[in-house]
């Protein structure tokens, strides 16, 4: 339970620099969002005025954001957020094929997926119905393509590879994986289908589904200025894939459950919003924003480093690991000024053990205790991370002293 104290300092919050956990919805999203609440309430799947109405509302959206993806509107699957779509992507292709085939089939992801992707292959393992290949990355926190290519077997049904990494924000060669896959394909009976889990590239980066030649793509909502709890799963025409929840036909059969009809207006309208907007002007502003933080923090703080590269990343992310500190003391002091940054992905932020992404890349279990994540968002301004920049400095000098205080207790 929080504390009445606790309470009160967090009204204080000046600072959001959280953006890759989750984002503030948009005015605009809110105002289209609102009549679905209570004026046009219906359930989408009735055939009278007010069924028909909501079904609108969700025909509209699915069409927005099959526009933004280059794809048909038929190929669009609303859920609950990219956690249940990257579920239905890896068990709904290996479910497919192993009903049809009575083997297990062969799939490739990477050491450094989102929990839910991970989690997911490992259920499929533990359930004998996969065989997974756990793909390395670099120190740089890309995937190696030669090892991506050695993977692949006669059996290989997927390839799952995230768009933009969740915790160090680095950027996958997704296009140039996309042509390894054709390439492959080109000579195989049995395709390889390529998915990825999009949900923190949508407002930086290319999402034409055909040029990068993918066949599921995952996003959630609330990531992209939108609302909580909707997202949506593209899948390809002609994709061999079987549903994984039972209940009615919603969604031609592929996502059983009455639609979030707000959720998906919001969806729908943060999608146009992005759509509408020069993504070069706004990637580039917020890569100086962020390049300015990277390297004052790096010249103004001993022992500071970044994790992952800094070419091949988001241009909102800036993820550091320093040294003598732990990261769950820098992000409680951080909170107390109003700052509020991340130790991980927000969803693992109350697991203890080290985040999987940073021994990936190398990081001894030390190291990965003393990170912190800074995610950059619409919001964010230079007086900002200025007084972020100072805070964090205060904070570093302040708990090194005290760990170097405790030690010469300890002699």
């Amino acid at each position: 339970m929080i504390k009445q104290g606790k309470m009160k300092n967090m009204k204080k919050k000046k600072i959001y620099l959280d953006y890759a956990a989750t984002t503030p919805v948009d005015k605009k999203v809110l105002k289209a969002m609102l009549p679905y609440f209570k004026e046009r309430f219906g359930n989408a799947m009735s055939i009278h005025y007010f069924g028909q109405e909501a079904m609108l509302a969700v025909d509209k959206a699915r069409s927005q954001i099959a526009k933004f993806f280059n794809c048909f509107s038929k190929e669009i699957i609303f859920t609950s957020g990219a956690t249940e779509s990257n579920n239905l992507a890896i068990k709904g292709v290996s479910k497919f094929y192993f009903l049809k085939n009575k083997k297990k089939p062969h799939i490739i992801t990477t050491q450094f997926e989102h929990n839910c992707v991970l989690n997911s292959c490992k259920t499929l393992e533990k359930q004998d119905r996969a065989n997974i290949t756990y793909l390395p990355i670099n120190k740089d926190g890309i995937v190696k393509l030669d090892s991506l290519k050695k993977a692949i077997k006669k059996n290989t049904i997927l390839i799952s590879i995230m768009y933009v990494n969740n915790e160090i924000g680095t950027v996958q060669p997704i296009k140039e994986i996309g042509k390894i896959i054709k390439q492959k394909n080109s000579k195989r009976k049995n395709k390889i289908l390529f998915h990825t889990d999009a949900t923190q590239g949508i407002n930086f980066f290319d999402m034409n589904v055909k040029k990068l030649n993918i066949d599921l793509l995952s996003f959630s909502g609330h990531k992209i200025y939108g609302p909580k709890g909707v997202g949506a799963l593209y899948v390809k025409k002609s994709t061999p894939i079987k549903s994984i929840q039972d209940g009615g036909g919603h969604e031609n059969k592929m996502r059983a459950g009455t639609h979030n009809i707000p959720g998906i207006v919001g969806l729908g309208k943060a999608i146009e919003i992005i759509a509408s907007q020069n993504k070069k002007k706004e990637n580039k502003k917020m890569l100086k924003l962020r390049d300015y933080l990277i390297k004052k923090v790096l010249k103004e703080i001993s022992g500071s480093y970044l994790n992952g590269s800094l070419v091949k990343r988001s241009p909102n992310n800036a993820h550091f690991r320093i040294d003598n500190v732990e990261g769950e003391a820098m992000l409680l002091s951080l909170d107390k000024e109003g700052i509020a940054v991340s130790t991980a992905s927000a969803c693992s932020v109350k697991d203890l053990k080290p985040s999987h992404v940073l021994l990936a890349i190398g990081l001894k279990q030390e190291q990965t205790h003393g990170s912190l994540r800074f995610t950059l968002g619409r919001h964010t301004t230079k007086k900002k991370i200025d007084t972020t920049i100072n805070a964090l400095k205060k904070t570093v000098k302040k708990l090194r002293n005290i760990s170097g205080n405790l030690l010469d207790e300890f002699k």
